[in-house]
């Protein structure tokens, strides 16, 4: 790896920090958490974290309502944990990536409360959408977009007079509304934001919605305005996607160069693109702008041969072509898990277990970066059965349906033991996580995962250790192989194929002495022009 640009083919680890580990008893996980958690973490053989919002907020969502950019919230711990942290991610060799949020702030940032306070056409309501209502006591929203977490995306507000007075946009949740970017003061205090973490040391950050942060300067009513709820995707071409979003990228991009340049050390920006096509994704990532952004179309493909090469083709064409690497994820907190999402329950239980082992290893083994959410490496599933009084994910709030919510993959690991909180929390053996975690969590445990070779987890750390000792992995290219129905094969160099069997190919036989991964390597003869291959079953 070229170690200058270290981020082209990294392996980075999603930590949702309030699931992580919890390090005081109350439950929640915070960052000493994370501190202690670093060991397992260089053991699995990650090349870094990325952190989810640690920010003062008053948790509507889960820290993406942003009250204060630049603390520590005190449920996390404070900016001398973070300190520890950061110093300890470094001396065991990881990177540490911050969660920057620009789109939307919380409803209580003192900014968003000085606009409330102040009038219309104020200085203080330009930093955000303000706008008049329709109708003729204004009584009807400036137009007709939906959030994407269900209702409209105005809310009106009551004006310091007692009065009904103009509303203000919002495309997640009222307690979240939108900056305004067309404002140079936002785009300043960002910059503020931005100097302040990598001055503390941090490598990068993931930066959340960044096709966002402008709409259309006129706000005109949208021709679909139930896509964006209906899909639960940034898909109205009105609010999201917009030309300018691709200066802030550029002046964020020469601020890292910036930080680069002074220390030798390159600081990494990548991105929560969300866009229709792998062509429109390649231009967040030219030259001059994000290094990398999320390729969430992997992610999203049917467990289909075809399906997942046509994808990747793209991907390399569109994206590599720009000259950064693709980076590919499987999930996110956002996401229901792996296991549950490829299984089918007619076809057994371990269906969905089998698939997404293959897909992990598919994924490594494919040119450019990687992120993985914590808990793929220990298989877990989505837990589906939370009580609705337990659910805390806005989405349940505001449209009363379970549909597509996202507490299942947030349920806080399991560590040890045979009973909740699993090693999760210091507190006793009564300690009860944020989200409960179900009895059988305990098979997942990571100490019985460690402990067992045939496990998800030694899937991963094989699978990262060989892509550090191969040369022919990591950054690259690759070269189709004609396959067989179902099986989807691949060069990384001259020397070693990926097989990946997405129907019920035969599984041939291990080369003696080579080391198994999922149902253990194809025999070097069986594929043309291989000295070495993965042969990953994912029947």
């Amino acid at each position: 790896m070229n170690r200058h640009h270290w981020w082209r083919d990294a392996v980075i680890y999603q930590v949702y920090v309030r699931s992580f580990l919890d390090s005081t008893g109350d439950g929640i996980g915070d960052l000493a958490g994370v501190r202690a958690g670093l060991p397992y973490l260089r053991k699995l053989g990650v090349d870094g974290i990325w952190l989810s919002p640690f920010y003062p907020s008053p948790q509507h969502d889960h820290g993406y309502d942003v009250a204060d950019y630049r603390d520590v919230d005190p449920v996390f711990g404070d900016l001398a944990e973070f300190d520890r942290l950061v110093a300890a991610a470094h001396r065991l060799g990881n990177r540490v990536l911050l969660d920057i949020v620009p789109n939307h702030c919380s409803s209580e940032h003192p900014w968003f409360r000085e606009a409330l306070a102040a009038a219309p056409g104020s200085p203080e309501r330009a930093r955000f959408h303000f706008a008049d209502g329709r109708g003729s006591d204004g009584g009807e929203p400036p137009n007709n977009w939906h959030a994407m977490f269900g209702g409209p995306a105005w809310t009106r507000v009551t004006e310091p007079d007692g009065r009904p007075g103009q509303w203000y946009l919002h495309m997640f949740t009222p307690e979240q509304p939108d900056w305004n970017w067309r404002e140079p003061a936002v785009a300043a205090e960002f910059d503020r934001t931005l100097r302040f973490w990598l001055d503390r040391g941090v490598d990068g950050f993931r930066i959340d919605v960044a096709a966002g942060l402008f709409k259309h300067p006129d706000l005109p009513d949208s021709p679909d305005p139930e896509a964006d709820a209906r899909t639960r995707d940034s898909v109205n071409p009105l609010a999201w996607n917009q030309p300018e979003v691709h200066g802030v990228w550029r002046h964020w991009r020469a601020v890292c160069e910036e930080y680069t340049v002074r220390d030798g050390r390159e600081r990494l920006l990548v991105g929560e693109v969300s866009v229709p096509s792998a062509r429109e994704h390649a231009k967040y990532v030219r030259p001059d702008e994000l290094h990398q952004a999320f390729f969430f179309d992997l992610l999203g493909a049917p467990w289909d041969a075809d399906a997942f090469r046509k994808v990747v083709s793209e991907a390399m064409q569109d994206i590599a072509g720009t000259g950064s690497t693709v980076t590919w994820v499987l999930n996110n907190h956002d996401q229901v898990r792996t296991v549950t999402r490829y299984g089918e329950p007619a076809e057994g239980s371990g269906l969905g277990a089998a698939r997404a082992r293959a897909a992990a290893l598919l994924m490594l083994a494919l040119p450019g970066a990687a992120y993985i959410y914590q808990g793929e490496e220990l298989g877990l599933p989505e837990v589906v059965d939370l009580p609705d009084d337990v659910l805390t994910d806005p989405i349940f709030r505001r449209t009363g349906s379970r549909a597509r919510i996202r507490d299942g993959c947030r349920v806080p690991l399991p560590w040890s033991g045979q009973a909740s909180p699993f090693g999760f929390t210091s507190g006793t053996e009564s300690a009860k996580p944020w989200l409960p975690q179900p009895e059988y969590f305990a098979e997942y445990a990571t100490h019985r995962a460690l402990a067992d070779t045939r496990s998800s987890w030694h899937l991963y750390r094989d699978g990262l250790q060989l892509r550090a000792a191969l040369h022919q992995l990591g950054e690259g290219s690759l070269h189709w192989l004609e396959t067989q129905p179902g099986v989807l094969a691949f060069t990384r160099g001259d020397d070693l194929v990926c097989a990946v069997n997405f129907g019920t190919a035969p599984v041939p036989a291990p080369v003696p002495g080579t080391p198994l991964l999922a149902s253990g390597p194809c025999p070097p003869g069986e594929l043309p022009g291989s000295t070495a291959a993965w042969w990953i079953d994912g029947s």
